[in-house]
């Protein structure tokens, strides 16, 4: 039964996978310098070891948002972010699997009468800010040393390339590190308050009950790479700006810098002890990261080769997630609750006491008129979902058959 309840968060890992791979080597496999399949044997590998070593952190931040404390709700919450990220993966837009799960859990507090932790909302949702523009600012920085030591070294062009061709290697390999240990909280981090396992001694290292969950769901990440990250690859990796090698190796380095700055405690502790305020332990948005980045960089080069038109679709992808993701999360644990009678969690009432997440009662989180106003609200907000990304569907026929007649012509010229 564990199991069963677990296939959800594994199902938001192998679409995390499936979409933000391409964060990581998107850019080195656009640019030819390195194979896919190379590109996936090394993320799969250390996506899991940072989700193992470095992956709590960001967890307890993400529980402060909202402590699912029932299997059912952690199931139905990470079935909705992984359904959401699914659908948009297969429209091929790049997206915030924070933002998808940020939603999912909103719409269980919402459910279930808990109160959203304001400060903690607005820590995560700052970083959907200051993460594109760190990334972009690092990409930058990093772009410039880059040319510098290029222009001043007597470094062969081809030596050149074969040293960036290693560096991205290695660079990817961070960033997968980094995407491990900050994201498998999106993951898993709803998981860890319901679940209490019984610590697990392989020999080398002892994994706690949590290490065993981000284990379970780094594998999840790595499966989705392999099987299915090669389509949003190409959209990071050609679509938005064409990038040169040296480019794409600072691209990777900048969101992996990124990612690992807002997962670690330790750097975090040091920056604080040096009467600087902090780093928050949030899970940050890759997707978001390493477009900033791109566009940094395309901005440093003076604009002209980025493909505006890719950024705006990927922009509308990101304020559809959470409100998608919102949405299915409420109405799946209004069916999961009331029609399969399966406990999704409780709710914390004003004096203390826990009160039964029950739609149906006069003893449930909320009356049944404020109910029927949710699933109101709900449908209307899911018609508006549904016609945005029916406009999307329609909009992509429509382009590639435009395609489709642009290369029937060239052909016949």
């Amino acid at each position: 039964m564990i199991l069963l309840f677990l296939t959800s968060g594994l199902f938001l890992g192998w679409s995390l996978g499936a979409n933000d791979a391409s964060n990581i080597f998107g850019s080195a496999v656009g640019s030819k310098m390195i194979s896919f399949r190379k590109a996936a044997i090394i993320a799969s590998i250390f996506v899991i070891i940072g989700a193992v070593l470095q992956g709590s952190g960001a967890s307890v931040t993400l529980g402060k948002l909202g402590a699912v404390n029932a299997l059912g709700g952690s199931f139905t919450v990470a079935l909705a972010a992984g359904a959401t990220v699914y659908l948009m993966t297969k429209f091929s837009l790049p997206v915030s699997t924070t933002q998808a799960i940020v939603g999912a859990i909103i719409g269980w507090n919402l459910f279930t009468g808990n109160r959203t932790d304001m400060s903690t909302l607005t820590q995560i949702i700052s970083t959907w800010i200051t993460g594109p523009v760190l990334g972009g600012a690092f990409a930058v920085v990093l772009y410039m040393i880059l040319k510098t030591i290029k222009k001043k070294s007597s470094i062969h062009l081809i030596r050149f390339e074969s040293y960036v061709r290693t560096g991205l290697v290695i660079v990817g390999a961070f960033g997968a590190y980094s995407l491990g240990a900050n994201n498998i909280a999106n993951v898993m981090g709803v998981f860890v308050p319901a679940f209490n396992l019984n610590d697990l001694d392989l020999g080398i290292i002892t994994l706690s009950s949590s290490q065993q969950l981000f284990l379970l769901g780094g594998i999840a990440i790595a499966t989705g790479i392999i099987t299915y990250s090669n389509r949003v690859m190409e959209v990071v990796g050609n679509q938005i700006m064409e990038l040169s090698s040296d480019a794409a190796l600072v691209v990777v380095l900048a969101q992996a810098l990124v990612l690992f700055i807002f997962s670690s405690s330790a750097f975090s502790s040091f920056i604080e002890s040096t009467g600087l305020p902090p780093f928050p332990m949030v899970p940050v948005s890759s997707t978001q990261v390493i477009i900033g980045s791109i566009i940094g960089i395309g901005l440093y080069k003076g604009a002209r080769n980025i493909n505006f038109r890719i950024v705006g679709d990927i922009a509308k992808g990101w304020i559809l997630t959470p409100v998608a993701s919102g949405l299915i999360a409420f109405f799946s644990l209004f069916f999961v609750k009331n029609i399969f009678n399966i406990n999704v969690g409780t709710g914390i009432a004003e004096n203390g006491g826990s009160i039964i997440g029950n739609t149906a009662s006069a003893s449930s989180a909320h009356s049944i008129s404020e109910i029927m106003g949710f699933l109101i609200t709900g449908l209307l907000g899911l018609g508006i979902v549904i016609l945005i990304l029916y406009y999307f569907a329609e909009r992509k026929k429509k382009n590639e058959l435009r395609k489709s007649e642009e290369k029937f012509w060239n052909n016949l010229k």
